[in-house]
């Protein structure tokens, strides 16, 4: 078999795992981030530090009765959180995790899928993702599940829209599709020639809808337990509800890694040519994967920190940001950036 065509099947199970792995283990963390903010332990009782926690509650999903109502619609509410999962887990296959590594004489990039529309690929899957919320809130039978499903179409959609426009200036500054094009272009000023110096209010419009995105406070409306019971996914349980809580964290992680790739250098760090230099390129491929994943932790912990800061909006206040601000705010940002490419 080709060594490449291996290599790419090991990367895709490690990513597989780490996917999983880390959306276990940011349900651990956030809540351990909670207990620190309000003052509390947090989880501390399966394993030392309760770190096993995240096994305990898998297990307990696994365990839990699956119930499906009777007046669902059965294949579409086995289909809602599948459809969610899967889309989660394959936006990661065009995030470059590093530089490129040479195998048989052949450069390979760190790449599961080195499209030359990578952006693209990114936008059109999380767009798939509003379909399993959709499908399982409307084939659940109940109110509160469509009308949470209702919520989060509409503000996926209505989000959805600033944050395009906000890579369409990133594009624009790039002049390229290809995420591993655009992180590569990062790499000058001594690794420090990172896009958000020069797109800053792309920057901050892309964080705020890809919290929206996410459905995470204080976006959160599709799953408002004061409003909603429980949102899309009140009916469901055992590991049909655990998909959809495991897709939002998973979602939280690559949301992280299209911020850390598109604004903040992905695995490019300051004086990276010097180390370049002084080692092999299996060892700097290493470090740059290592830089990479300390930003998305950073981004993750973010994500969990502003949970805990601010409170929920209301419907038509996250309506409002997301036409009246974000939208105008976005293309303002690629006139300004059109017109410095143009005259400058």
């Amino acid at each position: 078999m080709d060594p490449i065509l291996i290599f790419k099947l090991v990367l895709v199970f490690v990513l597989f795992a780490v996917s999983l792995g880390i959306a276990a283990y940011s349900t651990y963390a956030e809540r351990k981030i909670a207990g620190f903010m309000q003052d509390r332990l947090g989880p501390n009782r399966a394993g030392p530090f309760g770190l096993l926690q995240p096994l305990a509650d898998g297990v307990k999903m696994f365990m839990k009765e699956d119930i499906i109502p009777e007046t669902s619609n059965r294949f579409l509410f086995i289909a809602g959180p599948a459809i969610t999962m899967i889309t989660a887990l394959m936006t990661s296959a065009v995030i470059p995790w590093g530089p490129e590594i040479t195998i048989n004489d052949v450069k390979v990039p760190l790449q599961v899928a080195d499209i030359n529309i990578g952006v693209l690929y990114v936008l059109g899957v999380v767009s798939l993702g509003v379909y399993g919320i959709m499908i399982g809130g409307w084939a659940s039978n109940n109110k509160y599940s469509l009308l949470g499903a209702v919520r989060a179409s509409s503000q996926m959609i209505s989000y959805e829209l600033a944050m395009g426009m906000s890579i369409i200036a990133i594009v624009m500054s790039s002049s390229s599709l290809s995420l591993g094009d655009i992180v590569a272009g990062q790499s000058g000023w001594g690794g420090m020639h990172w896009n958000i110096f020069i797109q800053p209010l792309g920057c901050l419009i892309f964080i705020i809808c890809a919290f929206a995105e996410c459905n995470r406070t204080p976006f959160d409306l599709p799953e408002s337990e004061t409003e909603l019971v429980g949102g899309y996914h009140t009916e469901y349980s055992s590991m049909k509800l655990g998909f959809y809580l495991f897709a939002e964290y998973v979602n939280m992680f690559i949301s992280s890694a299209m911020i850390s790739c598109l604004y903040f250098g992905g695995y490019n760090f300051p004086g990276m040519e010097a180390v370049q230099g002084n080692m092999g390129e299996i060892p700097f491929a290493l470090i740059c994967f290592v830089v990479l994943f300390a930003k998305i932790l950073f981004f993750v912990f973010f994500f969990m920190w502003i949970r805990w800061t601010i409170p929920r909006f209301r419907f038509d206040q996250l309506m409002n940001l997301g036409w009246k601000v974000l939208f105008p705010l976005a293309i303002l940002n690629v006139l300004i950036t059109g017109a410095v490419i143009i005259f400058f």
